[in-house]
């Protein structure tokens, strides 16, 4: 049995490990981008989010993973099967986390012919591809400022619609393909597209524990996993449920969660100060304040709400300026406290 790192087990992190689980709280908030040094937890994060999380309801033997109780979002046969008033078999999978390699062919990522079935059978088929599989989970994607333009086009198109489209060897086919972006990267190796980073709902660094205390704990924890994975687990499984249970929690009071119009104005307010282009930092600041009050079991948006996700929310979608050589997180952290002071208190209630 393979083990996975328990999430819970984590040392320090906290921005990325935030970001993670609010994604997973509200997967429409558009994934994580998580730049830093290398061996700092980013892909042990996302495959122990998704390890952590329950079993999903799929069609049994569907490629797409589709979810019966939402018949709009499932493959074309799954929605034929469905609105002729057939029964589908059901099934519990992992949520999936599906890698992207930097070199990964087009036909790998968005699917193909299936050449077998083809040459044998004479059928025109089509083939799943990576798209295919991390419907309904994780797409993860190592260097992802590495990646080819030809693939960061793909992902720009299937990140704003939730559909992949294949039209190619005679084939059409569009299925579902909604899923979270998590990237990973070091800046100092190259940029990220900008068309590809204005697609991340949230954007957190990450960097090397700078004190003695927490190095010591990384190496120590991991020893003790790799020499007895399933004793370490055992002994964080009760962390591991706490977890779950209130990521679980979150998902339904989502919705419930209310925006208040003092938030609204307050977001929109900051993101007029730092100078974002378009409306989606306005939009994304509000879902992840949201996903951060329902994880804390609050019932509307607060301004501490606002304020503990808006450097996540707006690092990566600032303009540079000549005259102004400051990172973009600390532009934030100014614009926060000019706009939005911890004096001005918890809520955020209509005036």
């Amino acid at each position: 049995m393979a083990y996975t790192f328990p999430f819970a087990a984590i040392v320090g992190q906290d921005e990325m490990k935030q970001a993670i689980l609010m994604s997973a709280v509200d997967p429409a908030m558009g994934g994580v981008l998580v730049l830093g040094d290398r061996g700092t937890g980013k892909s042990t994060a996302v495959r122990a989010l998704a390890a952590l999380l329950p079993p999903m309801k799929a069609v049994a033997g569907c490629p797409y993973q589709c979810d019966p109780q939402q018949p709009g979002r499932c493959c074309q046969d799954c929605q034929n099967a469905l609105a002729s008033g057939k029964r589908l078999p059901t099934e519990r999978l992992a949520v999936p986390v599906v890698d992207l390699p930097l070199g990964a062919t087009e036909d790998r990522v968005v699917g193909a012919l299936d050449l077998e079935r083809a040459l044998s059978q004479g059928i025109k088929a089509f083939e799943p591809g990576l798209l295919a599989r991390a419907n309904r989970g994780f797409l993860y994607i190592d260097e992802v400022n590495l990646l080819e333009d030809h693939l960061v086009d793909l992902l720009i198109d299937v990140a704003a619609s939730g559909e992949n489209v294949v039209e190619r060897e005679g084939l059409s086919v569009r299925h579902p393909a909604r899923f979270v972006l998590v990237g990973s990267g070091n800046p100092e190796e190259g940029e990220l597209r900008p068309q590809l980073l204005d697609r991340f709902g949230l954007s957190v660094e990450v960097k090397t524990p700078a004190d003695l205390a927490s190095r010591v704990e990384v190496v120590r924890r991991r020893e003790e996993f790799e020499r007895d994975p399933a004793a370490f687990c055992e002994r964080w499984e009760a962390q591991a449920e706490k977890i779950r249970k209130n990521v679980l929690a979150a998902r339904k009071r989502l919705h419930d969660t209310l925006i208040p119009d003092a938030a609204r104005h307050k977001a929109s307010e900051l993101c007029m100060a730092l100078g974002t282009d378009g409306l989606r930092g306005d939009m994304t600041l509000l879902r992840a304040a949201r996903a951060c009050a329902a994880l804390q079991g609050s019932r509307e948006v607060s301004a501490l709400h606002l304020r503990q996700v808006a450097p996540s929310a707006l690092r990566h979608r600032l303009r540079r300026h000549v005259l102004d050589d400051t990172g973009s997180s600390t532009r934030v952290e100014r614009a926060l406290a000019e706009h939005l002071p911890e004096s001005a208190g918890a809520s955020a209630r209509p005036g």
